[in-house]
C-alpha cells in the first residue's frame, strides 16, 4: 500500500511551513481536524459532564465517543479504556492503584531500556519492601534477551514492565512472547507503547498485555494519553479518586480530577485520520481500516529508515545505537547514533541551521545512556521520523549531516 503524501501532508498545517520535523518521538505535529475538534468542544460544549441539561448530555456523549474510538484503535472494549494527561501520569496512577496488591517481598521486573515513565513509579515501591529486579539489555547489541527474563522470574514476581518500542533504539520488542513468559510465572505485564503507537496497529487482545499505555500527542493528536487495562485487572485496582468512588467505578476511579474533555474529543480526530488512510487504501471501516492505514504508514516509514540507515552505515565515524535493519518487524523509524567521540549536541546544532528539527540527549531513557557510557557524547543524535516525512526530507537531512560527520 502506498500513501498519498500530498493528501497526508495537507492534513497537518505545520508541514506547510519551511521546517522539516524529525523530532516526532518527542511529539508529532497535530492534525487540522484535531485542532478543530478541540476548538469546537471549548466553544460549544465546555461544561461538566454528567448533568441532565442538553449541553452536558452532549459533552458526556463526546467523552464516551473518545473511549469508543480508542477501543477501535486498540481492539478492546470501551470499558477497558482509561484516559489522562500523559503516559507518565497514567503509569504513576497505575502504580499507586496497585499499592494494595503489592506486599513486602513481592518483586517487579524493570528494563534499563525503558523511558523513565515506566521505571520511576515502580521504584517507589522499594520503600515498602518490594524488590526490583533489572532486565538489562546486551551491552553490545542493546537487545533484551528473553532467556534473561525467564531467569529473573520466580514465584514472587508480580509485574513485568517493558517498552513495546524503545524511544531511543527504535527496537520493537516481542510483547506477546514477553506476555506469555510473565503470565506463565503468574505475573502481570505493563507495556509503555509511546514509541510504538504512531507506527504500527495496536491489538491488545493479540498482545495479551494486562496494561498498555501510550500518549496521543505522539500520534498526531493533542496532549492526551490512553491506558488499556483488562477489565478484571482494572476492577482489582485500588481507587485513587475520592473516598466515595468504590472499586467498581472503572475507569473513573483511575481518573482523579477528571480527564481533559476537549483533548478527549480532539483525540478522536487522530483515530479517524488513520481510518481514513485505511479506507483510501481500499479497506472497509473500523479495525480493518485502522490496520490498513498502519500498514501503509509502516511501509512509508520503512523506506525513510532504509534511506537514512544506508547513509549512516556508509560513514565509518558513525555508530548506530541498536538495530541497523530497517525491516518493519524489527524497528520503528526512530534512529539514534553517535559520531566517534564528538558531542551529539554539536551535530544537532549543525543540522538546526538547515531548518531541520532533530534532537540529542537521553530522551528520558537516561539509564541506558548512563549505563552504556553515552553521556560522554552528550547522549545520542536521534532522528525520529513518521509517515508524513518524505524521502526528499531525508535527503535534505543527509546533506545537512554530511559536513558534521
Amino acid at each position: 500500500m502506498t500513501l498519498d503524501l500530498d493528501f497526508v501532508r495537507a492534513q497537518f498545517p505545520a508541514l506547510q511551513g519551511e521546517w522539516t520535523f524529525m523530532d516526532n518521538a518527542g511529539g508529532s505535529q497535530v492534525l487540522r481536524t484535531v485542532a478543530e475538534r478541540v476548538s469546537d468542544y471549548l466553544l460549544t460544549t465546555n461544561v461538566q459532564t454528567g448533568a441532565s441539561y442538553e449541553p452536558s448530555r452532549i459533552s458526556t456523549a463526546r467523552v464516551s465517543q473518545s473511549r469508543e474510538a480508542f477501543a477501535r484503535f486498540m481492539n478492546c472494549d470501551p470499558g477497558e479504556i482509561v484516559e489522562g494527561a500523559s503516559t507518565t501520569i497514567l503509569i504513576r496512577f497505575l502504580s499507586e492503584a496497585m499499592t494494595g496488591r503489592l506486599q513486602p517481598g513481592d518483586e517487579i521486573i524493570l528494563t534499563n531500556t525503558d523511558h523513565e515513565a515506566n521505571i520511576g513509579p515502580w521504584l517507589k515501591h522499594e520503600a515498602r519492601g518490594i524488590k526490583i529486579r533489572w532486565w538489562r539489555c546486551d551491552p553490545e547489541t542493546y537487545e533484551l534477551d528473553l532467556a534473561d527474563l525467564k531467569a529473573l522470574m520466580n514465584e514472587r514476581t508480580k509485574l513485568v514492565c517493558v517498552t513495546h518500542a524503545s524511544n531511543i533504539l527504535g527496537t520493537i520488542n516481542p510483547i506477546r512472547e514477553i506476555a506469555d513468559i510473565a503470565h506463565a510465572g503468574g505475573a502481570e505485564l505493563c507495556v509503555d507503547a509511546v514509541a510504538y503507537a504512531p507506527h504500527r496497529a495496536i491489538d491488545v487482545k493479540a498482545l495479551d498485555a494486562d496494561y498498555y499505555i501510550f500518549s496521543v500527542y505522539k500520534v498526531f493528536g493533542p496532549h492526551h494519553a490512553v491506558m488499556f487495562g483488562k477489565r478484571e485487572k482494572l476492577l482489582a485496582l485500588d481507587n485513587i479518586y475520592h473516598y466515595f468512588f468504590d472499586k467498581s467505578r472503572v475507569p473513573h476511579k483511575l481518573e482523579p480530577g477528571n480527564i481533559n474533555y476537549e483533548c478527549a474529543w480532539g483525540s478522536i480526530g487522530a483515530v479517524d485520520y488513520v481510518e481514513d488512510l485505511g479506507r483510501r487504501a481500499g479497506a472497509g471501516e473500523g479495525r480493518a481500516a485502522i490496520e490498513a492505514g498502519f500498514a501503509a504508514i509502516a511501509e512509508q516509514e520503512r523506506a525513510l529508515t532504509a534511506r537514512l540507515m544506508d547513509f549512516l552505515q556508509s560513514r565509518n565515524s558513525v555508530r548506530v545505537i541498536g538495530r541497523t535493519s530497517s525491516a518493519i518487524a524489527d524497528r520503528v523509524s526512530t534512529v539514534s547514533f553517535t559520531v566517534g567521540e564528538r558531542s551529539s549536541r554539536e551535530v544537532v546544532e549543525a543540522v538546526d541551521k538547515a531548518r531541520i528539527g532533530i534532537r540529542y540527549g537521553d530522551f528520558y531513557a537516561k539509564r541506558i545512556v548512563e549505563e552504556h557510557g553515552l553521556t560522554k557524547t552528550d547522549g545520542t543524535v536521534r532522528v525520529s521520523m513518521v509517515h508524513y516525512n518524505t524521502l526528499a526530507e531525508v535527503d535534505r537531512l543527509i546533506a545537512a549531516l554530511e559536513p558534521a560527520l
